[in-house]
């Protein structure tokens, strides 16, 4: 499987989105948390993504996620891990 494309999530970066972690049973889920992204590149061993909050704090997602693309949204699925990662644009008004 191709990793994932910086280039499809740069139009993410510099923008102000609601983040959603979701197992596939639906259980118990986190509330989204609202946070820029400051820049997206692969982690050194390039076995994931790194979403940046700020210099320091990032989410990572596994690069043999299955993707979906929109303008308004990104989600990758784990299959290992069972999880949905999901970065929506905010509409600021």
């Amino acid at each position: 499987m191709e990793p994932i494309n910086l280039a499809d999530v740069e139009s993410f970066t510099d923008t102000l989105v609601d983040i959603l972690i979701q197992d596939e049973q639906g259980g118990d889920q986190a509330a989204a948390v609202r946070k820029t992204i400051k820049k997206a590149q692969y982690c050194p061993d390039k076995t994931h993504i790194r979403f940046y909050f700020d210099h320091f704090y990032f989410l990572a997602v596994p690069l043999t996620c299955k993707v979906n693309l929109s303008d308004e949204a990104w989600s990758a699925f784990d299959t290992d891990s069972g999880l949905t990662y999901t970065l929506k644009k905010v509409q600021v008004f």
